[in-house]
């Protein structure tokens, strides 16, 4: 075994980098994309709002004995609530909770039903508020009204409800239709930190909510007030629109994705739980958005691995092709001395276990090295970092098992596959039929099902590259022997001989074609996506803002700002534009509308990949499909202009893709109040927010730079990127290994060739022409199936939660990177093809013909 492993010390140093390489990758990569799975789940529930991922257990009282009037009743019930929480949430739910009681639709007393105080109390107050007027509520009191003693309540406001609904400190308010109770504001609070997320919960509490009721024109203004703990003795369920919350907070931060199932059918669970706990008289429910936004996540997770099982499939079906074919070489050096072996009494099972242990020696110890550094990448321990590198190494080994007993099943077996091109068995023929036939019908099925509703689907790219390698490899003799009949008309031999050798290929040679379609084919197909993917994120950037730079203000934007902006250096070019709700006709029914000059509009998106549909102007309009049956009809906006609808759009870039929208002209208005500006030019967001009070401004850059760092979309993008690099240098192993593998015999013939008068160039064009016609047409053909793959099944993958929520669809590639593979693949074959031929010519011929005797 020693002298076997000396005398071929190169082939199995070549061996043990591919397999270490390749263990690294298996193990590797997954860790990578797990770890990018779990940052992005991580992301989504630290960045959603609080109301949407924390356990909110509500219930409303109804009845006098349903209602709680101190403090220690709802902390009693909070306990229970957190005992019952299931295993799989107890590590996410943080000991930070919070409870409340509040009043809804409660109506000051003589208003009309136009202004609305609502009554809340909050168990931590004391920490998420500052009080900057008056002081904090205290006890509760009693006052007089319509000759009835009702209860006075202290309560703080805040300071907004001071500027939207004249309220003040020192005022006193009478709340309710019939049973009265009375208000005081005694403070004006503030919030300590109004980012704080659990205030997604009370916004009722820091903001005023003006809404517009069915039907009517005039807006009802809504505030939540803050009150103590003497306050709930004052609440009754049953004259009052009154809820309890507890809150049970959840921090994301230690969330795995791989747990995101048991995550869903815990916070069901729970929801059981809470309907069928007796704690109190009142039923209780669970509120929360939580498993809406598991759903979503699992959703583009689903894609995201797709996506990435696609590639990595690819990947590792390359890479054990490449490694085969790299024992097929060690196997092939070996074939004399195992033959020597064999004819001499050894038996099968010695040879082949002779072969084997050669292969494992080299291959186990390469693969606990790929293993032992797959570690060092961050990212969980899954099945498959183990299950690789195992794979490979029963692969490899049992390759060189089967390899060498078939080689050697009777002693000195001679064969001359050189002299005649192989007939393949019916059986074999048969096979490859069902292969290609399975290829196809398993796109077929792709195309019509999509990845979602069958695993087994994921091989089917795989299966498509085999079913191409397959028919390469059986079709390309065919055109080769039209050029050999073309060539044996020259009087030349060169030409004749390297094609001849080139079309009567050993079998060996369809392994090569078998490893090199495949990685060529992936490598372009992850390409392709990759591109396809920022593309249409930049399509998406472009639709969620509508221009370079959008700005919104809340209210009419001064002409004095609207002149600064346009004086501002770096600024080309502003559109005015006015947004909001429009009453259509005299039915109380609303649309969304926009007057701007499409004119400019369009000019100041010339070259972007959006595109808004030319409007004439005066009253004519462009509205949603749902407002496309009318004919003429009034908009209540600033007077009643009557419009004209002139063509129908489905989505107006940077504001509406669905509902009910029109795209007016500012002729048709009586009046223009600007409250939004569509700026192209070169000018920081925050100087323009500095500039345009009480707005929001978005850009076009900033919306990419968001899509593009979402941590799913950059597993996706990154792992496609690995992909291709990592398949692009095992095809040129595979080249270089295709030379290696029939060099024996490629030496013998030129050796004999040379004592007929064959000159060293000669030599040299002969090798090239019998390696470079096999490379060259797996290498079209597998950049032809790269660039076909992602249209042939792009509607069976979908992307869209990698590009803004737009489909991906566009798969016109850029050719430069997939010429690039194919082109390097036929260069080093050409190169390695010469050098070869030079390193050959050191080999006296003496040596060379009496290679193989025995």
């Amino acid at each position: 075994m020693a002298l076997l492993a000396r005398a071929n010390a190169g082939t199995l140093a070549v061996l043990v980098a591919l397999t270490a390489v390749a263990c690294l990758l298996v193990a590797g990569l997954p860790r990578a994309t797990q770890a990018s799975f779990d940052q992005a789940l991580r992301r989504s529930l630290s960045t959603a709002p609080a109301v949407q991922t924390d356990l909110t257990v509500a219930s409303e009282p109804r009845t006098p004995d349903q209602d709680l009037h101190e403090r220690a009743q709802f902390a009693s019930l909070y306990r229970q609530w957190r005992q019952i929480v299931p295993a799989p949430l107890r590590p996410l739910v943080t000991p930070a909770g919070h409870m409340s009681a509040k009043t809804s639709r409660t109506p000051v007393a003589g208003t009309g039903g136009r202004t609305y105080i609502n009554l809340g109390w909050l168990s931590d107050a004391d920490q998420r508020v500052d009080w900057v007027q008056g002081r904090a509520p205290g006890p509760v009191s009693t006052t007089r009204h319509e000759g009835e003693t009702i209860p006075l309540i202290e309560v703080g406001v805040v300071d907004e409800a001071v500027r939207e609904m004249g309220l003040g400190v020192g005022q006193s308010k009478v709340l309710g239709e019939s049973d009265y109770v009375a208000v005081k504001i005694v403070g004006l609070f503030k919030a300590k930190n109004p980012n704080d997320r659990s205030w997604s919960h009370d916004a009722d509490l820091l903001h005023v909510a003006r809404h517009l009721p069915p039907g009517g024109l005039d807006f009802e203004f809504h505030v939540t007030t803050l009150m103590s703990d003497a306050g709930l003795a004052a609440l009754s369920g049953e004259s009052r629109n009154l809820t309890y919350r507890w809150v049970l907070p959840l921090d994301g931060r230690t969330a795995s994705a791989l747990d995101v199932p048991d995550i869903g059918a815990a916070v069901a669970e729970l929801e059981r739980l809470l309907s069928v706990q007796a704690v109190s008289p009142t039923a209780h429910r669970l509120d929360t958005g939580l498993p809406n936004l598991l759903g979503d996540f699992s959703a583009a997770l689903a894609s995201a691995q797709n996506v990435i099982y696609l590639a990595l499939g690819g990947l590792l079906a390359v890479a054990l092709g490449v490694i085969v074919l790299a024992v097929r070489s060690l196997t092939d050096r070996m074939e004399h001395t195992l033959a020597l072996a064999r004819a001499r009494g050894g038996s099968l099972r010695q040879v082949a276990g002779a072969g084997a242990a050669l292969t494992g020696l080299a291959v186990a110890p390469a693969a606990a090295a790929g293993y032992a550094l797959s570690f060092l990448v961050p990212g969980p321990v899954l099945p498959v970092v183990h299950a690789g590198p195992a794979v490979v190494v029963v692969t490899a080994v049992g390759f060189a098992a089967v390899r060498v007993s078939f080689a050697h099943r009777t002693p000195l077996h001679e064969r001359r596959d050189d002299v005649a091109a192989a007939r393949p068995s019916a059986r074999r023929v048969t096979l490859e039929v069902l292969v290609v036939g399975l290829a196809l019908a398993g796109a077929y099925l792709l195309r019509a099902r999509g990845l979602s509703q069958d695993p087994f689907l994921l091989f089917v790219p795989v299966a498509l590259t085999l079913a191409a390698a397959l028919i390469t490899l059986r079709c390309y003799p065919y055109p080769l022997r039209l050029l050999v009949r073309l060539a044996a008309r020259d009087r030349a031999a060169v030409a004749f001989l390297g094609l001849t050798r080139a079309a009567r290929a050993r079998s060996a040679s369809g392994l090569p074609v078998l490893i090199l379609l495949p990685a060529l084919a992936v490598s372009v197909f992850a390409t392709v996506i990759s591109e396809g993917i920022a593309s249409t994120q930049v399509r998406a950037s472009w639709q969620q803002v509508g221009a370079p730079i959008k700005v919104t203000s809340i209210g009419e934007i001064p002409a004095s700002v609207i002149e600064k902006v346009r004086a501002t250096d770096g600024v080309e070019q502003v559109v005015l534009a006015q947004t909001g709700r429009v009453q259509l006709a005299n039915a109380p029914e609303w649309a969304a509308a926009i007057a701007v000059d499409v004119a400019q509009w369009r000019r100041l998106v010339a070259g972007a990949p959006i595109s808004l549909p030319a409007l004439s102007g005066g009253t004519s309009a462009l509205v949603s499909p749902e407002l496309s049956a009318r004919g003429a009809f009034e908009v209540g906006w600033l007077g009643r202009p009557r419009v004209t609808p002139q063509g129908v759009i489905d989505s107006v870039p940077g504001f509406w893709s669905s509902g009910k929208f029109i795209v007016m002209s500012t002729s048709a208005l009586p009046r223009l109040e600007v409250n939004t500006l569509l700026i192209k030019g070169d000018l920081p967001p925050a100087e323009l927010a500095r500039m345009v009070p009480a707005s929001t401004v978005d850009s076009q850059e900033r919306a990419l730079a968001a899509i593009r760092d979402d941590p799913l979309t950059g597993a996706v993008r990154s792992t496609l990127t690995v992909v291709t690099v990592a398949l692009g240098l095992y095809a040129l192993v595979a080249v270089v290994l295709s030379l290696v593998v029939g060099a024996a015999d490629r030496a013998r013939s030129v050796s004999f060739l040379r004592t007929l008068g064959l000159s060293d160039r000669q030599a040299r064009r002969l090798t090239v022409l019998e390696v470079l016609p096999m490379v060259l047409l797996t290498a079209l053909v597998g950049l032809g199936l790269g660039l076909g793959l992602p249209a042939a099944l792009g509607p069976g993958v979908d992307l869209s939660a990698y590009a803004g929520d737009l489909p991906v669809g566009d798969y016109s590639p850029n050719l430069l990177t997939p010429g690039a593979l194919a082109a390097g693949l036929i260069v080093a074959a050409a190169l390695g093809a010469y050098a070869y031929t030079a390193i050959g010519r050191r080999r006296s011929l003496g040596t060379a013909l009496r290679v193989g005797d025995s």
